[in-house]
């Protein structure tokens, strides 16, 4: 805080100084800084907002999905859960996930379409199969499809020339810094949430912000970035619901490159131990308390609004403190080029999936041959996640990613927990391809000391994508075989567990994660 308050760091973020970061992320600074107005110029959104809310009630629609990946989705899940508002979110390409949304209530939903770049795979392809089934069921596309994206775009030139009712969003905002603008708040209030009331919470830390010393966020930024040797930050919380998953990639996307970062850890509950030296317990709520301070390195409090921003922030501060550029992402589009040329190379034939090291029951075992995971010998499941959780380094971490139905086969989730009981060391959580647009890129671009465990599955009915040469299932299955190359191609230690069925497949890991602690 020191060193802060003698850099004039925090009156020079408020007077937006893109040099805060070194040169060369200057330029990229520049045009990254608009989340520092959004408390009060995201108010000229209120009006249309108010209008358009109001229209869709009339119209009886009561039930709204939300089309987004990263920073189009998880603020405004996260928005509606804290204020009890129901919104769906698909962020997945799994087909039964999918499935569920377009049969459901289809005569009484309205979906928001939200891209910032416009050209979003997954979120393509959910307009594509909404668009579809409006028209089987004979409803107008333009009636039930509102559009969130960036000018320019090309999901805002077809939105033009389709009639649909669309919202520009800032381009000088970053996705993950977004909360705060279209993407947040459009969702949010067709969901029933009382927006302005959001910005009203984030407006009233605004004013604190060029203060050196009566700055709750700078202390914050402080505390995420000048934790020497507590890389990985623990983040738990009740309230507001889901604030983790959020903050997960605002931080791990903003602050995981040039091979340093900050590896956030999202637990069950504030009572969740973590037992690594090398972590930082963050806490948060939407009160004054957020949790044991006696056993807390950091405790946040406020309401949501202020808790974007501070956060926001905070993140930036901290990746002045690591040396890094918080606003890029360099080695996020690795895995979506490696997706494309998969299914680009194999239209008429199927994935290159290899062939399994092993199969145990259900589960198909695969690993990559470069890093060795797995000694000769390994017979079946048990040894091979014991094999796995030795491989993970003295300062390293486990992360599990699910490309599974988040809902559907929602219990894989408690994997996490299961098999931090098992290892000393940090196990993160993920549901593919959403974490993609997460901490997909902290596991490229940050340190190199994870050891991954990637669970794929068969899906017993798949679903057309309208327009394309492929199924929902097969984008997810290239998704998963196109990030499973990006870590194996940078010796990163990989294995992929293939489910032939989910439910036995599911059961089978269980009954081995248990066997860890045996």
């Amino acid at each position: 805080m020191k060193a802060l308050a003698a850099d004039g760091v925090a009156a020079k973020l408020a007077a937006k100084d893109a040099t805060l970061w070194g040169p060369d992320a200057a330029a990229e600074a520049a045009i990254r800084l608009g989340w520092l107005d959004l408390p009060r110029s995201s108010r000229a959104l209120l009006p249309e907002l108010d209008r358009l809310a109001a229209e869709v009630r009339a119209a009886g629609l009561d039930r709204v999905v939300l089309s987004g990946m990263g920073g189009s989705s998880l603020a405004p899940e996260v928005i509606a859960a804290d204020r009890g508002a129901e919104l769906i979110t698909l962020d997945t390409t799994d087909p039964g996930q999918i499935r569920r949304a377009l049969s459901e209530g289809l005569e009484r939903t309205i979906v928001v379409v939200s891209s910032k770049s416009g050209g979003t795979i997954e979120t393509d392809s959910h307009r594509r199969a909404f668009e579809e089934a409006f028209r089987e069921a004979g409803i107008d596309p333009a009636e039930r499809i509102v559009v969130v994206t960036d000018p320019g775009s090309p999901l805002a030139e077809l939105a033009a020339e389709r009639g649909y009712r669309t919202f520009l969003a800032d381009p000088n905002v970053g996705g993950r810094y977004s909360a705060l603008t279209a993407f947040g708040l459009v969702p949010a209030k067709l969901a029933g949430v009382d927006v302005e009331t959001l910005l009203d919470e984030a407006e009233a830390l605004l004013r604190s912000l060029s203060s050196e010393t009566e700055n709750p966020a700078l202390l914050l930024g402080a505390a995420l970035g000048g934790f020497t040797g507590h890389d990985k930050v623990v983040l738990a919380g009740d309230t507001p619901v889901g604030l983790s998953d959020w903050i997960e990639q605002l931080v791990a996307e903003s602050t995981g490159k040039n091979g340093t970062g900050l590896l956030p850890i999202v637990v069950e509950g504030i009572d969740t131990p973590a037992t690594a030296s090398d972590t930082h317990l963050a806490t948060y709520s939407a009160g004054k308390e957020a949790g044991p301070a006696q056993t807390s390195d950091t405790v946040v409090s406020g309401p949501l609004g202020a808790h974007f921003l501070a956060w926001e922030y905070a993140t930036a501060i901290a990746g002045r403190l690591l040396g890094i550029d918080p606003f890029n992402q360099p080695n996020v589009q690795e895995s979506k080029d490696n997706t494309k040329a998969l299914l680009e190379s194999h239209v008429d034939t199927p994935l290159p999936t290899g062939t399994p090291l092993l199969v145990d029951g259900a589960v198909e075992v695969y690993a990559d041959a470069v890093t060795g995971i797995l000694p000769d010998g390994t017979g079946d499941l048990d040894g091979v996640l014991r094999a796995l959780l030795r491989a993970v380094p003295e300062s390293g971490y486990l992360a599990v990613m699910a490309y599974l139905d988040r809902i559907g086969d929602s219990s894989t989730a408690e994997l996490r927990a299961d098999l931090a009981r098992s290892t000393p060391r940090p196990v993160t959580f993920g549901w593919g391809p959403r974490f993609l647009h997460s901490t997909g890129q902290y596991h490229k671009g940050g340190p190199a000391n994870g050891v991954f465990l990637q669970i794929t599955g068969e899906s017993t009915v798949d679903l057309p994508i309208p327009g394309r040469p492929y199924t929902f299932g097969r984008l997810q299955l290239a998704q998963a075989l196109g990030d499973f190359g990006a870590l194996g191609g940078r010796g990163r230690p990989s294995v992929r567990l293939h489910l032939r069925d989910r439910d036995a497949g599911l059961a089978r890991v269980r009954q081995a994660v248990t066997a860890l602690r045996a």
